[in-house]
């Protein structure tokens, strides 16, 4: 997990602008982590936080780019998705940041939608903040 985590660190963003919970971070927030694996390798890993009033957040979403494409982040969403709804989660938001366009359109196919920058993301000028209502879907 800590190479997939590199991984995304590496994704061309100044260190001011990086939001990314380091993998000490994830246990000590208690982050539901899920990961996809093909053979032995972890190709694929994502993560929610409950942060409570209902609320949910994605964090550390990454899937290695020769593993796009074929249901990876698929699989990793909708588990992600069905553990927020089964703890109580009315609502799940994430941050991604501007450059991640594939990303981007990936959240809105699951059904996010762009919303105002959130604490801790409020003057970051390369976040995109998203947001999907659970409630009935």
């Amino acid at each position: 997990m800590t190479a997939l985590t590199a991984d995304l660190a590496g994704e061309g963003y100044a260190p001011e602008e990086s939001f990314g919970y380091s993998v000490e971070q994830l246990e000590r927030n208690g982050v539901r982590l899920v990961g996809v694996r093909v053979g032995k390798a972890l190709v694929g890993i994502g993560g929610i936080e409950l942060q409570g009033g209902g609320t949910a957040e994605l964090k550390r979403f990454y899937v290695r780019p020769e593993h796009r494409g074929h249901g990876v982040a698929d699989a990793i969403i909708t588990a992600l998705l069905d553990h927020a709804r089964a703890s109580g989660a009315s609502v799940v938001r994430l941050e991604t940041g501007d450059k991640q366009h594939a990303a981007i359109g990936f959240y809105r196919r699951h059904g996010f939608a762009e919303v105002p920058r959130f604490a801790p993301y409020v003057d970051s000028a390369t976040s995109v903040c998203m947001q999907r209502d659970l409630g009935g879907s």
